[in-house]
């Protein structure tokens, strides 16, 4: 993977940001925190977009299980949000990074007047130094995507944060995108089979690579499929993903280093030119 990384999407999942128990994995979080600042500090500009807003609300009220009505779910997500802001602000701040928070629906990458001021805003907050936080915006987008629209059902662009994350980074001209979750990679086979090994490349999203993707966890909406389809949006547009755990000690410092770091999906320029600079040192 090139060294060279201009600008880059780092997609932090809920089982990175909340425990087991439900309640903030605050070392975690910081630590990635660190790791963002530092990527700044060496003039990589960072988005984050950040789940784990809907479990926040749930432990701030108390609740063990997710909700299931829509509109309960949302109450959470808009009690959430402003904690998991206040979170990012302190600890960003205390490194001295600005931060903004930036909440999406579908309509701002359907509008060419709403993508084109998104855009705009997000280069503005980059050139300034602001690290974005990006969620979707759970109070009002799932109201708007089940409302029919003139008498047919809209099309779903994203339905989670993997899925934002990838269109987000094709969007505004990124490099690489990075899923964080509580998984080391997409693995050959169901991760509890003996044996079971991470993938450390992938040429091409295939039938044979859907398969491999199998469930998703609790509290989030977003499992391996869903990474995997975020995936191939990305290397459509030419551009590299890296699914990682969010756990792995300096995971990000590592990934932009070059080391072999979870699964590493990779254009096909990308792996063209990889075997060109093979090919140029097998030679010397």
């Amino acid at each position: 993977m090139p060294r060279l990384m201009h600008r880059i999407v780092v997609k932090l999942g809920t089982n990175v940001i909340m425990r087991p128990d439900g309640r903030v994995a605050l070392g975690l979080l910081c630590g990635l925190v660190e790791q963002i600042a530092a990527l700044r500090a060496q003039g990589i500009e960072v988005l984050v977009v950040s789940s784990g807003s809907i479990g926040l609300g749930m432990e701030r009220l108390g609740l063990r299980e997710r909700p299931t009505a829509v509109a309960q779910v949302q109450a959470c997500a808009a009690i959430g949000q402003s904690r998991l802001m206040a979170l990012y602000d302190d600890a960003f701040d205390r490194l001295g990074c600005p931060i903004a928070q930036v909440l999406l629906t579908e309509d701002d990458f359907r509008d060419p007047v709403r993508h084109a001021n998104l855009r705009a805003t997000l280069d503005a907050l980059l050139t300034l130094g602001v690290i974005p936080i990006v969620n979707e915006n759970d109070t009002v987008s799932t109201i708007e995507l089940d409302r029919p629209m003139e008498s047919r059902q809209r099309e779903r662009i994203f339905g989670d944060n993997d899925k934002l994350s990838a269109l987000l980074l094709k969007h505004i001209g990124g490099d690489l995108l990075v899923l964080l979750s509580d998984v080391d990679g997409l693995y050959d086979r169901n991760p509890t089979e003996p044996g079971a090994t991470v993938i450390e490349r992938v040429d091409a999203i295939n039938d044979r690579i859907l398969a491999l993707a199998e469930g998703s966890n609790g509290r989030g909406r977003g499992g391996m499929i869903s990474k995997l389809e975020s995936a191939r949006i990305v290397l459509h547009a030419g551009k590299q993903v890296i699914i990682a755990n969010g756990r792995t000690p300096q995971v990000l410092e590592r990934i932009i280093a070059g080391e072999a770091v979870g699964t590493h999906f990779a254009p096909m320029t990308e792996r063209v030119e990889l075997e060109r600079v093979e090919l140029e040192r097998f030679a010397r």
